[in-house]
C-alpha cells in the first residue's frame, strides 16, 4: 500500500528544500530500495519544470575491495559534471546495509576522500552562491531500522514525524523554527569566543567575524541546528563525544580529541582508534575544525546511528572535522567532513564571551 506520506515529503523536498525552478537540471541519486520516494521526487520535479535525472548510488564495497589505489581516487565525469554544472542534486538516504563497508582497509577511504577534496570544494563554493541547491533526505529500510533498535513500521513513523510534524502545513512548521533560529543567530551575531564544558570536555572557540547558519529544512531533512566555522587556528582544550562516530560503515567508540592551536594533535578512541586516526591523516585539513553546531530537534531525543537524524538531537553540540561551510567564512578545506555528536544534557553549559548561553541543553538567553 502506497504511504500518502511519501508524496507530502517529495512536495517539501522540490518545492521547499531545493525549490526547482523551471529549466533546473536536477540529479536524483536514490537506491532502488527507495524507489517509492525517488519516484514521487522525479514526478514534482517534472511539475515544477525540471529535468530530473534518477541516478542510483555506485557499490563502494567492491571498488574498495577489489579496485587499485588509481581506481579508486578516480572521478568519473559525470559526477564532476553535475557537481560543477547542474543547478539541483537530491540525495535520498536508504540503506539496505549500513555495515558494508566496515571491513574495508581505512587508507583506502582515506585515498577516496583526498581525491575528492577539490569536488567537494566546488560544490560548497556553488552551494555558497546559490547555484548549486542540493538536499539530503531519508527513506526507511530495515538495517536503518535496526542500527536505532527500532523495528521497521517504528522507524518510519519515526522518519515521518521527524520531516513532517505538521501533515497539514510541512512548510509552516520549518519555516516557524526557522524564526526560531533566527533569534538565537540574532543573540550570537557580534560575539567572539565559546566555551563549551561537559563531562570530560573543555574546548574554547574564536568565532569573531564569522556568520552563524540557519539550517531549517533546505538542505538536510529533517533539520534543526544552528551552525558556524569556527576560525581555523582557535580550538584549544579536549573533547570526549558520548556518542559513536559514524563514518562509512565504521563505528568509532568513546572518540577523545585534544586540540592546540586549532589542530586534533591527539586522537583515541575505545574502539576502532586506528580508523579514527588514519582518516584524519587524510590530508592537512582532516585534523582541522569546520564546523561548530548546537542541535535543536525536539523531535530528535535519541541517538539512531545515522547522522542525518543525530546531528540535529536536541540538547546536543556537534564539531565537524575537516572541510568548513563557506557561508559561514570557515576557510578550512579537506575531502572529509566529519560531524561528532556530544550529549549536554546531563551536565553540559555553553558560555559565548563569558555570559551563559546554553545549559543542560535548553537556551538560557
Amino acid at each position: 500500500m502506497h504511504d500518502p506520506r511519501v508524496d507530502k515529503l517529495a512536495k517539501l523536498l522540490v518545492n521547499y528544500s531545493v525549490a526547482v525552478r523551471p529549466g533546473d537540471r536536477v540529479a536524483i541519486n536514490a537506491p532502488e530500495i527507495a524507489r517509492p520516494l525517488s519516484d514521487a521526487i522525479f514526478i514534482e520535479t517534472l511539475r515544477a519544470g525540471g529535468y530530473p535525472i534518477l541516478m542510483g548510488p555506485q557499490p563502494s564495497e567492491l571498488l574498495f575491495k577489489y579496485g587499485s589505489k588509481e581506481q579508486i581516487e578516480y572521478i568519473h565525469q559525470m559526477l564532476s559534471h553535475i557537481t560543477e554544472q547542474y543547478e539541483v542534486r537530491i540525495s535520498v538516504l536508504a540503506e539496505e546495509n549500513t555495515r558494508s563497508l566496515s571491513r574495508i582497509d581505512p587508507q583506502k577511504a582515506a585515498w577516496h576522500s583526498a581525491a575528492r577534496r577539490n569536488l567537494m570544494k566546488t560544490m560548497m563554493q556553488r552551494s555558497a552562491t546559490g547555484a548549486f541547491r542540493w538536499t539530503i533526505a531519508p527513506y526507511p529500510t530495515n538495517a536503518m531500522a535496526q542500527d536505532a533498535d527500532m523495528s521497521l513500521e517504528d522507524y518510519t513513523d519515526f522518519i515521518f514525524d521527524a520531516c513532517l510534524p505538521d501533515l497539514n502545513d510541512p512548510v509552516g512548521f520549518w519555516q516557524a523554527l526557522s524564526d526560531k533560529h533566527e533569534y538565537i543567530i540574532n543573540w550570537l551575531t557580534g560575539k567572539k569566543t565559546v566555551h563549551i564544558t561537559a563531562p570530560e570536555t573543555d574546548i574554547r572557540f574564536n568565532i569573531e567575524g564569522r556568520t552563524w547558519e540557519n539550517c531549517d529544512g533546505r538542505k538536510n531533512m529533517p533539520d534543526g541546528e544552528v551552525f558556524t566555522g569556527p576560525v581555523e587556528d582557535s580550538a584549544e582544550g579536549h573533547v570526549y563525544f558520548s556518542y559513536p562516530a559514524i563514518h562509512q560503515g565504521h563505528e568509532v567508540t568513546g572518540v577523545r580529541l585534544w586540540f592546540e592551536k586549532g589542530k586534533c594533535v591527539r586522537a583515541t578512541a575505545e574502539k576502532n582508534e586506528d580508523y579514527l586516526n588514519k582518516i584524519l591523516d587524510t590530508d592537512p585539513g582532516a585534523r582541522y575544525l569546520g564546523e561548530l553546531a548546537i542541535g535543536t530537534n525536539e523531535g530528535i531525543k535519541n541517538f539512531t546511528r545515522e547522522i542525518l537524524f543525530d546531528e540535529k538531537i536536541g540538547g546536543s553540540f556537534h564539531m565537524a572535522l575537516g572541510a568548513g561551510i563557506p557561508e559561514t567564512g570557515a576557510k578550512n578545506e579537506s575531502g572529509i567532513h566529519w560531524d561528532m555528536v556530544c550529549d549536554l544534557r546531563n551536565g553540559g553549559e555553553i558560555t559565548v564571551d563569558g555570559e551563559l548561553f546554553y545549559k543542560n541543553g535548553e537556551f538560557v538567553i
